[in-house]
């Protein structure tokens, strides 16, 4: 671990940036003529055109800020799957938030990242670098595994497979049946990266990773050797700060077709068994990844914290949202025909999917909502810093 403290600063560096809303912020911060902060954009009186309804709420505990994660749940046939960034990782009812199973580690591991599910396994990560696996149904314990540094993304499940991303770029397969080491693939690492992960992406028989240093690359989920790789945006400008690049957000796969952005920003969709590039979107990439409607609609949230709507056959920008600049809004969410949001005050913001326009605003904590909101069944999950997480649904 003391190999990797120089570009573990600067991953802190870059995280005090990006949950200050981006590149806005860093005269402020780093010093510059004027030497002062940009604020946040302050919220506006709207007239909501939806009605919001919390479903249920639970706490799971833990302080995601102390280690600059983004947790958030995961769903499967009804149940949902989340750990706080304490030592706790529980099964609840979707509908109803009630408890199914809870299963608690060792006093002080820290998950982060959230779980991953599949095969009948429950699967996270800890700063320390463990990977616990669990039965799904009954959270018993399975095996325990460790890697060689931080497990901030969830990990993916499929194959008879565990596929963990650590923080040093390393992709490691685990046997899910026993937790014996299958493969490992490693990355370089920049200098400099946004803190975070991009969670891995499972095809039929790939593993797609997004990179730290901006590309997208495509694993043979057999034997971890590298099918295809390709450059999402280039490590353009002068400073290390202004050539950050990573691929920070879970590439979407829907079919064939897969969706990766960057932070630089850029959007593509790539034909997933070739590789070969389909659409380029330049200008607008997300922080956090695509989201897509299924019905021909992408939604990506950019470092400037401006919010896109794009067209999935074409990449054309449809509408974007402008009014939230330095609130460090989370990736998107789509939940029938709204794009939602959360920000660094733990607001969430719903936009119409049709032209961009404010269609609700709830405040679902006191703390900082920093993962991505999560969509099943008509439910829509948000999970704080705090451990908090919340369920909701939204109707006319």
């Amino acid at each position: 671990m003391s190999s990797n403290r120089p570009v573990l600063r600067l991953l802190g560096i870059a995280a005090c940036v990006v949950a200050l809303g981006g590149c806005a912020t860093v005269k402020g911060w780093f010093g510059g003529k004027s030497g002062k902060e940009a604020k946040p954009a302050a919220l506006v009186e709207i007239t909501p055109d939806i009605k919001v309804d919390q479903v249920w709420a639970t706490k799971l505990g833990g302080d995601e800020l102390s280690i600059g994660a983004r947790q958030h749940p995961v769903v499967l046939d009804g149940r949902v799957y989340a750990a706080g960034s304490g030592s706790t990782v529980r099964a609840l009812d979707l509908q109803t938030g009630q408890p199914v199973w809870t299963w608690t580690g060792e006093k002080g591991a820290q998950f982060a990242g959230g779980p991953g599910v599949g095969d009948g396994i429950v699967a996270v990560g800890s700063v320390d670098g463990e990977v616990v696996a669990l039965d799904a149904a009954t959270g018993d314990e399975k095996w325990k595994a460790k890697v060689l540094n931080e497990v901030i993304a969830a990990p993916a499940i499929g194959g008879g497979m565990v596929f963990v991303r650590s923080n040093d770029g390393r992709v490691t397969a685990f046997d899910a049946a026993n937790g014996e080491k299958r493969w490992d693939w490693r990355s370089d690492m920049p200098a400099l990266t946004v803190r975070g992960n991009a969670d891995l992406t499972l095809g039929p028989g790939f593993v797609f990773v997004g990179t730290d240093n901006g590309r997208i690359v495509a694993l043979s989920a057999n034997d971890g050797s590298e099918l295809w790789g390709m450059t999402v945006a280039q490590p353009e400008g002068r400073s290390e700060l202004d050539r950050m690049n990573d691929v920070d957000g879970a590439p979407l796969l829907e079919g064939t077709t897969l969706y990766v952005s960057s932070y630089k920003p850029q959007t593509l969709a790539i034909d997933a068994p070739s590789g070969q590039p389909m659409w380029v979107q330049q200008g607008q990439g997300g922080v956090g990844g695509v989201a897509s409607s299924h019905s021909g609609r992408l939604a990506v949230t950019d470092a400037q914290d401006v919010v896109w709507a794009l067209d999935a056959t074409t990449g054309a920008p449809m509408w974007k949202q402008p009014s939230y600049p330095r609130r460090a809004l989370t990736a998107p969410a789509i939940l029938g025909n709204h794009v939602v949001v959360g920000d660094f005050d733990g607001y969430l913001h719903w936009f119409s999917l049709d032209d961009g326009h404010m269609s609700a605003r709830v405040r679902a904590s006191r703390k900082p909502v920093r993962a991505r909101p999560v969509v099943a069944d008509g439910i829509l999950l948000v999970q704080d810093t705090d451990g908090n997480l919340i369920a909701y649904r939204a109707g006319s």
